[in-house]
């Protein structure tokens, strides 16, 4: 394994893939213009690859300090090792994606992470290109979410591998190509989960946030089934002037600072506190609302008598 490692570890095993992934592009770009339907537009496309080199400079500065030492630090007070290599593997990969579904759903709750992470959101586009619109601060804290998996008795060395090929299977799944891949939607994250992800419809926001197993948001209450009576529209719920190379980074930082610093700094501390790290989309006011209190409205919607009527007659019209 230190072999394996070690071929690995300089450009990282999504570089070491980069020509399947840049195949898989070109036949996307084909099949999606032949059915007249263009998934890439030459923009989007190149912010995608420049929030990507970004995130790879961001986690060569920090692999080794803080995350490797750390890893390393805590590894030497283990409190468990499985010598069953098999098993080692299983549950290193099951361990790893557990942790990494925290992260995300992190970066779903705390608006302060998320203007890390809405990055990878503010695509209007939705294929395999997307995959690599990285969340480009993240290497400098996700090292904390991982620490308890070294304490098991999993080697630092082992864990990059596995986030490296975690982190390739995610890179599939962005894509409108692939439908459904039935016998494995039960238990794995699929194209179609991930669709509903990248959704700025009411309905699918902050649903399906698992990177490998679609078990865990079974399991925490965050699935949702991409509809078919429901098209999918990608992006933010409010677009935001995000053009220029600081901007498309940092965008959502600078509305922070404006919201605690700026446009409420007369509120108490414990509002302008919420406006950093509270949920995204709150407000003291009401004027701006959460991903929870948007569904909850939508779903007072759907059970009025109205909408009520208006599902029964589409219902008709399907029969």
């Amino acid at each position: 394994m230190e072999k394996i490692f070690e071929l690995f570890k300089e450009g990282g095993l999504v570089m070491a893939t980069a020509p399947v992934c840049a195949i898989l592009i070109l036949v996307e770009i084909y099949l999606s213009n032949r059915i007249e339907r263009p998934a890439y537009t030459w923009k989007d496309t190149f912010t995608n690859v420049y929030l990507t080199l970004c995130q790879m400079l961001v986690d060569v500065i920090t692999r080794r300090i803080p995350t490797y030492l750390a890893l390393m630090w805590v590894f030497k007070y283990q409190v468990y090792h499985i010598e069953n290599k098999i098993w080692y593997w299983i549950w290193l990969f099951i361990l790893q994606d557990f942790c990494f579904y925290w992260i995300h759903r992190l970066e779903h709750s705390s608006r302060f992470f998320w203007a890390v992470h809405v990055t990878h959101h503010s695509s209007e586009q939705f294929n395999f290109s997307t995959g690599f619109r990285s969340s480009v601060l993240e290497p400098i804290y996700r090292f904390v979410f991982f620490l308890p998996i070294p304490l098991l008795g999993f080697d630092a060395k082992d864990l990059f591998l596995v986030f490296s090929i975690t982190q390739i299977y995610g890179i599939g799944v962005h894509t409108e190509l692939v439908k459904k891949v039935w016998g494995l939607e039960w238990l794995l994250v699929t194209p179609s989960h991930h669709r509903v992800h990248h959704a700025s419809n009411v309905r699918y926001l902050d649903k399906n946030i698992g990177m490998l197993l679609i078990i865990w948001d079974k399991i925490f209450g965050t699935f949702e089934p991409e509809r078919e009576d429901e098209p999918i529209r990608y992006g933010l719920t409010s677009p935001t002037d995000k053009d220029g190379w600081f901007k498309v980074i940092f965008h959502e930082f600078i509305a922070i600072y404006q919201d605690a610093f700026v446009k409420y700094r007369s509120q108490p501390w414990k509002v302008r506190w919420m406006y950093i790290f509270g949920p995204p989309g709150w407000s003291h006011d009401g004027s701006t609302l959460t991903s929870k209190q948007l569904q909850t409205k939508l779903a007072k919607q759907e059970n009025s008598p109205v909408e009520k009527a208006k599902g029964i007659q589409y219902a008709e019209e399907l029969v």
